[in-house]
């Protein structure tokens, strides 16, 4: 045999002992049972892949994960006013949160956080074993990690798959975020009870601090939350709360988070929480709030789904231009006037009915699901609990009862007979004011209306009032109610004419005018509100006395394509109104924000402006993502003058209307204050212009008007519209509530007259017939003869041969009278002008004058 045989011959032997070897071990215990192990081992892994890991949602999110935030408002001057919110929560950042309220929801939930890797294996283990033994719904050790995991990555399920996944998520999380970080989303996530998410929202749900603020025994409290937050509730789990918060301060000082001493003080403590509050509702600015909340809902969305600045998620800061002090005063006003319209009309029923059939026990929470408050005076909403005998047991919303005797609900029931008290059922939701022996019962009108209130300088809206209360009316009559103006309109339609050729002193026949609509409407004739005619007259006097044949006749000579357009030009509609003349007259419909608009253009010589109610909108890290392409203004807010130009906004609107025909239709107006339909404003001692307005009916009556500074308009209707009785005028009833607002209003305002743009003249003129004068001077008489008048160039009236285009007399001098000496020198117009505080820009002309 070969030395190469024998050597194969050897390989051949030792493979046969190897195999041999190895086929004795595999049939060794100690060596199948790891095998099984380390094979089944893997086939769990593949499985975990397979059905889990690769499942999981990624937590790349997480590193830049915002949570949903209430949009806050503020008011022109900066101060919050009202918040948009479905979860109440504020970010901190992890360097914000007291040592001590960290360490306590460490005790609480996951004392070894800072060393394990996401997963309590222990505390699994242990949870397991206490799980085998109970087949009710499983408990885990869950860790910071997993709870963070669970409450943004994951749903609710109760189950051990969705367990196994927190466990994954929370590796896979520690292998993304710092701890810090991760103890920052917990805290500003974790849902707390009261609707407050996060501990600083919790801090103010359940004592009314700050988070800073807190004591320790406050800070644990807020730690025990987490397990469940109804189960120690003050209300009802004082007990269990107060055991369960003593434990955790145990477990603090158990791992030297406090001292003993710490933990006795705080044991000895009593919870000291405050009692639950229903969210603040703020009523005065209610429907200007609601109308801020609509323009964010169309233009960011409601929920996180809708984009990154949504309003109920996106943390928005909206500056707006809400003026609460004038907003309290345009409330007052208009419900006052709304009240005093009113009264006397009997009980207009009750405010709501809870779709709920009240048993005695559910009649608080049956109240507050309709949401219906009271904000007037010492009014409240209350509902009937029961009747018995003579009185009316009621309930409030936040849980107190009274008693609404017979006698305060003796006023009748409107449309009906009998009496109020015998027309209460149980359910009935009604407004109630404290009387003697009890509370009396209140009728909220039935007759509503809108008020809103503009800055003409920037068409900026500071105050609106759509109706008598936000919470018992939610529809905003100031900017969705289409109303039909009446003779608010007519300053338009005289614009209109001013602009086509026509002055203040041209001469309009107020007598009969009909018109032929054609074969099958025939003829159509217009009157005057109180009938007949006055003949010839200026257009100052048609307006200053609402002359509805004055009218008609200017826009049928000027041309009602030409009114339509103006009309729409200021914003009053949208699209053209038919081109019927009974549009001149109010025929139309439009809202009270547009007729202040409009009449805002007027005050601010014709140019444009566009309503709003929101001056700016900041996200959550101050960048302003609303209005577009925004830009400070550098120096406008500098302590001290810098010696440099004053920084002046860039004005952009356009030019809509003439700028002098615009003045010349403010300074008729001012004449409406003066001697006109709206003389009860004269007192208000201030340059004022506006215009009443009556609708066919009357349905409406309505003011608009204001000084340089405001413009505020309003109407009162029902809201099916039906006659408000024959007495019922503008100048009667919208006018005073207008007043009422204004002596509140423009207490402390200065008192500025309007600016005439360049190259209007001021020319004194005969009021009665228009004609210039040359002999006399106008007076502080609002009925004076004579008065000053606005003229665009080379339209004034020439110079006549008399005083009222008569022959003059001739000129007999006293001889006990001295000659003017130049000290004495007679007074001229620019003298008179700037003694009245006339714009400079007017330019006033003498008799000589061209």
């Amino acid at each position: 045999m070969s030395v190469s045989d024998t050597e194969a011959t050897h390989d051949a032997a030792a493979r046969t002992s190897w195999r041999g070897r190895f086929a004795r071990i595999r049939r060794r215990w100690w060596f199948r049972l790891p095998a099984v192990a380390l094979l089944l081992a893997g086939i769990g892994v593949f499985l975990i892949w397979l059905l889990l890991w690769r499942t999981l949602p990624s937590v790349d999110s997480l590193r830049s994960y915002e949570p949903p935030l209430p949009t806050n408002v503020r008011g022109i001057e900066g101060d919050p006013i009202h918040s948009y919110a479905r979860e109440r929560r504020v970010q901190l950042s992890y360097a914000e949160y007291p040592p001590l309220l960290v360490r306590a929801f460490l005790a609480a939930e996951d004392r070894t956080f800072f060393e394990h890797h996401g997963v309590d294996y222990p505390g699994i283990a242990a949870a397991i074993l206490t799980n085998l033994r109970s087949d009710g719904r499983p408990i885990g050790a869950s860790t910071i990690t997993q709870q963070v995991a669970k409450n943004l990555l994951l749903t609710n399920e109760v189950s051990y798959v969705r367990k196994a996944k927190e466990a994954l998520l929370a590796y896979r999380i520690e292998n993304a975020l710092t701890k810090q970080q991760i103890l920052e989303l917990y805290l500003n996530q974790i849902a707390l009870g009261r609707n407050a998410f996060g501990v600083e929202a919790a801090s103010h749900a359940y004592f009314g601090k700050e988070l800073r603020e807190l004591t320790l025994p406050q800070m644990v409290y807020l730690a025990i939350l987490p397990k469940g937050p109804s189960n120690y509730t003050p209300e009802r789990g004082y007990d269990r709360a107060i055991t369960r918060r003593n434990w955790v301060l145990r477990e603090m000082e158990r791992n030297n988070f406090i001292t003993p001493a710490q933990r006795a003080s705080a044991t000895a403590a009593p919870l000291g929480t405050i009692p639950r509050q229903t969210p603040r509702q703020e009523t005065a600015g209610g429907y200007f709030i609601e109308e801020v909340r609509r323009q964010l809902l169309s233009q960011f969305g409601e929920n996180a789904k809708d984009g990154p600045y949504s309003v109920y998620a996106g943390g928005l800061w909206v500056r707006t231009s809400l003026d609460p002090k004038i907003q309290q005063d345009a409330q007052d006003a208009l419900r006052a006037g709304l009240i005093r319209f009113d009264s006397g009309r009997g009980w207009s029923g009750p405010l709501n009915k809870p779709r709920a059939t009240i048993d005695g026990d559910n009649w608080q929470q049956a109240l507050l699901n309709t949401n219906i408050a009271v904000d007037y005076q010492d009014w409240q909403a209350a509902i009937v609990i029961a009747k018995s005998g003579g009185d009316a047991q009621i309930g409030f919303a936040d849980g107190r009862t009274g008693t609404l005797p017979r006698g305060n609900a003796a006023m009748p029931v409107r449309g009906q007979g009998g009496t109020a008290y015998a027309a209460l059922e149980p359910g009935d939701i009604v407004a109630v004011a404290p009387a003697s022996g009890g509370w009396a019962l209140r009728s909220v009108p039935r007759v509503s209306g809108g008020m809103v209130v503009e800055d003409p300088r920037t068409g900026r809206i500071l105050a609106m009032q759509g109706g008598f209360d936000s919470r018992i009316q939610s529809f905003n009559r100031a900017t969705q109610a289409m109303r039909q103006p009446g003779s608010t309109i007519k300053p338009i339609v005289y614009a209109a004419a001013l602009e086509a050729g026509m002055t203040p002193a041209s001469i309009i026949v107020d007598g009969p005018f009909c018109v032929n609509q054609g074969g099958r409407l025939g003829q159509k004739c217009f009157r005057n509100f109180g009938g007949g005619g006055a003949g010839p007259h200026t257009m100052r006097w048609g307006v200053e006395q609402s002359r509805n044949l004055m009218t008609v006749r200017a826009a049928a000579q000027t041309g009602m394509d030409k009114v339509n357009d103006l009309i729409q030009r200021v914003g009053i509609s949208d699209e053209k109104f038919p081109p019927y003349l009974s549009y001149a007259l109010g025929a139309g419909e439009t809202t009270v924000m547009r007729m202040v608009n409009a009449y805002s253009i007027l005050a601010n010589q014709g140019r444009e402006l566009k309503p709003t109610v929101i001056d700016f909108v900041q996200d959550r890290r101050g960048k302003v993502i609303l209005p577009q392409n925004w830009r400070a203004c550098d120096g406008c807010n500098a302590a001290d003058w810098d010696g440099k130009p004053m920084p002046r906004p860039q004005i952009r609107s356009r030019q809509v209307m003439d700028a002098m025909s615009a003045y010349q239709m403010v300074h008729i107006m001012e004449g409406v204050i003066q001697r006109g339909t709206a003389t009860t404003l004269r007192d208000l001692g201030r340059p004022i212009m506006g215009k009443t307005g009556t609708s066919t009916g009357p349905t409406d009556v309505w003011f608009v008007g204001g000084t340089p500074q405001m413009i505020a308009g309003l109407y009162l209707g029902f809201d099916t519209p039906r006659n408000l009785g024959g007495y019922a005028q503008g100048g009667t009833i919208a006018a005073p509530i207008y007043k009422a607002f204004a002596v509140k209003a423009y207490k402390d305002m200065d008192v500025l007259p309007f600016r005439a743009p360049a190259g209007v003249r001021m020319v004194r003129i005969d009021r009665a017939s228009g004609r210039p004068v040359f002999g006399g001077w106008p007076t502080v008489d609002p009925k004076a003869a004579i008065i000053w008048e606005a003229f665009k160039p080379e339209t004034e009236a020439r110079r006549a041969a008399g005083r009222l285009g008569e022959a003059r007399a001739p000129v007999t001098r006293d001889p006990t009278r001295v000659a003017p000496t130049q000290q004495q020198a007679q007074p001229r117009d620019s003298d008179f002008l700037q003694r009245e505080g006339e714009s400079t820009s007017a330019r006033p002309i003498s008799a000589a004058s061209p």
